[in-house]
């Protein structure tokens, strides 16, 4: 039950009350076993007794008398007592007093300092203590990143300009993140309707039933096309917190549903108070340039049958021309400079199926030849499957800026448009050929696509419902993929990485850390 006090400025979301009469005693549900106190007996820890004692005080403010509280731990199945006394009391309030202080605040408070509690926490994924430490110096201010990043690596590392010593600073703890086993759920069968019963979405085409799907199996919903889905299933999707994304046939990200949520609005602030800052827009915009050609270069090296030299010196030398660009316009021709030269040699990371065809009734024959990059429409099979590649990286970009907290139509780089996520369309800018042309690589080199999966339609081609799911399975296992961060050390999965180099950028507008640490991979 949810209990609130106008009185405290509480609000307590409670596991179970048992009561008798008036009289009512909060019970926390724990996960693990009691603390173990030096005469033998069980206790607690300080934060599980001032929380038991919150929920106490808001019993009492509603009209209960509460006397003690209750921990039950799960692992050992065993109740602990918690005496709501004088002292616990003045402690919560104490407590609580701190809470409000750093809500008013407009910075968030450091994190704890190396400590047990970290890895195990159910937050640490969005405070990031090692991360956020690490660019922040002993009083609070950011630290320099053009200084060395110090944590123990065992060997001297250059990556691209920027150098890491082995001097000692901080360590940052390996992050466990394990496999999320929840998956993408994407539906394209013309015609089909999606609806609920109890905790199962129900995939039906006019009577007949295409597939169940267990709720707490997925975490997002892509609807491509003609595909309904009811109001029933719209509202316990938004109460399962799960989005629902919205796709043309041909693969365009129209929008998306997405639950209210807990948003930062002094996150959204800083953003919109930055944006107009065009020193600050232009420095990002160069960090995620700089970024992009970087793993362009480094896909190049990686995967083509003969790796151009010309190309990758070109590639390399273009770099120093980003940091000195006066503008996004000039900073715009360097970006196209490098892409153009990296889609000039992306044929030879095509390794088979060049020579695989097939004729359409209008005579046109498929293959697997990229030429050059196109678009709305692609006119090959190549460029349907890169643009289908980039509309659905934006639409985790856009799903991940909303959990985070920023708005996704408000860019650094990308100038605001109606309709276009450009804040997302920034933050990809690095991960489009790490993910998106890897998925596309992936797809063909390994046939999960073949030439037959492509129609033409006047002059574009498009995939078929089936070179769809394809294509899904190949971006899904990019998605998946564990990457080690060449900063922090730890490895994580490209979903994962999306939401952490999001929470940076989070960090940068705070003023937190004092440089966005885009990634780069090796």
């Amino acid at each position: 039950m949810t209990l609130s006090s106008e009185r405290l400025g509480l609000i307590a979301k409670l596991d179970l009350v048992e009561a008798h009469g008036n009289h009512a005693t909060p019970v926390d549900y724990k996960r693990g076993s009691p603390k173990k106190m030096e005469d033998g007996s069980l206790g607690a820890w300080d934060p599980e007794r001032v929380q038991i004692c919150a929920q106490a005080l808001v019993l009492r403010d509603n009209g209960y008398e509460c006397f003690e509280g209750v921990l039950y731990f799960a692992e050992s199945r065993q109740r602990v007592k918690v005496p709501i006394d004088e002292e616990l009391v003045q402690q919560t309030l104490e407590a609580l007093e701190g809470a409000k202080t750093a809500a008013r605040s407009n910075r968030s408070p450091l994190p704890l300092v190396d400590s047990p509690k970290c890895p195990r926490c159910s937050l640490v994924g969005i405070c990031l203590p090692d991360e956020t430490l690490g660019y922040t110096s002993e009083s609070g201010e950011p630290r320099q990143l053009r200084q060395p990043l110090l944590f123990d690596i065992g060997r001297h590392k250059d990556i691209g300009t920027r150098s890491y010593s082995r001097q000692t600073l901080f360590n940052v703890r390996q992050m466990r993140t394990p496999r999320n086993e929840k998956r993408p759920l994407y539906l394209n069968t013309q015609g089909a309707r999606v609806g609920v019963s109890g905790k199962l979405l129900k995939v039906k085409q006019k009577t007949k039933l295409l597939q169940e799907i267990r709720l707490q199996e997925i975490n997002q919903v892509s609807l491509f096309g003609n595909v309904q889905m009811s109001t029933q299933a719209l509202h316990t999707l938004l109460g399962a917190e799960i989005p629902v994304a919205y796709f043309s046939f041909g693969g365009w990200f129209r929008g998306m549903t997405q639950h209210l949520g807990l948003k930062n609005i002094h996150w959204r602030r800083e953003q919109f108070r930055m944006a107009d800052r065009r020193d600050f827009s232009l420095s990002l915009a160069k960090s995620l340039v700089d970024g992009k050609i970087r793993n362009q270069r480094t896909l190049l090296m990686r995967n083509h049958v003969e790796p151009p030299r010309e190309a990758l010196r070109f590639l390399k030398s273009i770099l120093d021309e980003v940091p000195r660009t006066k503008d996004q316009q000039e900073l715009l021709g360097v970006e196209g400079a490098a892409a153009r030269v990296y889609f000039e040699h992306f044929n030879g990371m095509i390794k088979v199926g060049t020579n695989s065809n097939m004729s359409d009734p209008s005579g046109a024959d498929f293959q697997f030849h990229f030429r050059h990059r196109n678009r709305r429409p692609p006119r090959d099979p190549v460029n349907a499957l890169l643009s289908l590649g980039y509309s659905l990286l934006a639409k985790d970009m856009t799903i991940t800026c909303h959990c985070v907290g920023l708005d996704p139509f408000l860019g650094f780089y990308h100038q605001p448009r109606a309709g276009r996520p450009a804040l997302a369309l920034d933050l990809m800018e690095p991960f489009r050929s790490l993910i998106a042309d890897s998925a596309v690589l992936r797809a063909i080199n390994q046939r999960m696509v073949a030439p037959k999966h492509f129609i033409r339609a006047g002059d574009a081609v498009a995939l078929t419902p089936d070179g769809r799911k394809g294509f899904f399975r190949a971006y899904e296992q990019r998605m998946d993929q564990l990457v080690t961060h060449p900063i922090f050390g730890y490895r994580v999965s490209y979903r994962r990485l999306l939401e952490i180099q999001t929470r940076l950028v989070a960090r940068l507008l705070l003023g937190e850390i004092h440089e966005y640490p885009v990634f780069v991979t090796r």
